[in-house]
């Protein structure tokens, strides 16, 4: 079989193209609900502090919101940051499935 290939070329690019063909035709045609969301829920807090340092923003806003934000239902992780700037942020990500606004709340 391979070697009928090796000996023609424009047969093996005559079923490239097909194949090639195919494949763009079945893009096209797949339903949308084939395509489930996979995004993740992410509530993020955010925390300004003018003048205060990175190190000032984290002991008096981040590490007591930190506690009181984990342990929250459904929550994956964690990513808390702090800038000189006096700016923070905490990013809790949830599991697949759960609901936003209820993610919110809570």
């Amino acid at each position: 079989m391979f070697a009928k290939i090796l000996h023609r070329p424009v047969f093996a690019m005559v079923i490239s193209l097909i194949i090639m063909f195919l494949g763009a035709l079945s893009i096209l045609t797949l339903p949308i609900s084939q395509f489930p969301n996979v995004a993740p829920v992410v509530v993020v807090v955010s925390i300004t502090y003018p003048g205060a340092s990175a190190k000032v923003l984290e002991e008096s806003c981040l590490i007591p919101l930190d506690q009181s934000i984990n342990g929250v239902p459904d929550m994956k992780y964690m990513i808390s940051d702090a800038t000189s700037a006096g700016e923070a942020t905490i990013q809790v990500i949830f599991h697949m499935g759960t609901d936003p606004k209820e993610a919110t709340v809570n």
